[in-house]
């Protein structure tokens, strides 16, 4: 059975596990209890500091998800296709099999619904397995991040993007900082997984940033639970370090050729 068909498989059976990689170190860690290593383009905040996703190149994405690849064993890997790198569905595809074929990842995730549907009914056209994008669309945003599925046009464009996405082929939708009632509706609505992330416990699956929830990434958004804190452990090592170094216990012969 393919990586995909276990993804699809598990719509109204069990909770699919989504977590972000940008380094072998991190996703051969994560790999043991995800179903999706995501090489998110979060990667531009959480790795560089940006004040947007926007600015995250192709290339970054690409040496990163290289690194992440040589962790991943058994999870599906879907690599963000960053800003402006499928505007057109010729260009979509050029930089498709790009990230495909430099990181031998297993599927590519676009932002947006009917406005890039051509793109990705085009990539799908081609053998490229897609991950949707809906609701909060962080490539998108200018100014503060807001929750999605509050007005009436909100409502009816989420719902109407999820059944275009669906009809046109994705495996799956990350619903994005979407409304309760409306996560649901459309989970229910739709015969593909979704995966939220600030979208309730009623998605079919939860992603997000590993740096946020193990602590390392100081964050205040809503939907981030530090499930661990490895700063603590962190700074306990160099601590340690720092003393046995100035306190001249390390190195020792054992430590010394």
């Amino acid at each position: 059975m393919s990586k995909i068909r276990k993804i699809l498989n598990k719509k109204n059976k069990s909770k699919i596990v989504c977590l972000t990689a940008y380094s072998k170190n991190i996703s051969e860690e994560i790999d043991k209890y995800v179903d999706i290593t995501l090489v998110g383009d979060s990667l531009g905040s959480v790795l560089y500091n940006y004040s947007s996703t926007r600015k995250v190149t192709l290339s970054e994405m690409i040496n990163h998800s290289k690194s992440v690849r040589l962790g991943v064993k058994k999870s599906l890997m879907v690599v963000d296709m960053p800003f402006k790198t499928y505007t057109t569905k010729n260009i979509a595809l050029k930089n498709a099999k790009k990230i495909l074929k430099e990181t031998k990842c297993d599927a590519v995730k676009l932002e947006g619904g009917k406005k890039i549907i051509k793109q990705v009914e085009f990539l799908i056209k081609n053998k490229i397995p897609v991950l949707g994008h809906l609701g909060l669309l962080p490539q998108s945003v200018k100014g503060k991040f807001k929750s999605k599925g509050k007005t009436t046009q909100e409502i009816k464009q989420l719902m109407s993007d999820a059944l275009l996405l669906q009809k046109t082929g994705v495996f799956a939708i990350v619903l994005e900082c979407v409304k309760t009632p409306i996560a649901k509706q459309i989970t229910k609505d739709l015969k593909i997984p979704t995966i939220g992330i600030g979208s309730s416990v009623h998605c079919d699956g939860q992603v997000l940033v590993t740096d946020d929830l193990i602590g390392l990434n100081h964050t205040n958004i809503k939907f981030v639970k530090k499930f661990s804190n490895v700063k603590k452990y962190i700074n306990s090592g160099l601590k340690k370090f720092a003393f046995e170094v100035r306190s001249k216990r390390y190195p020792t012969k054992k430590h010394s050729y």
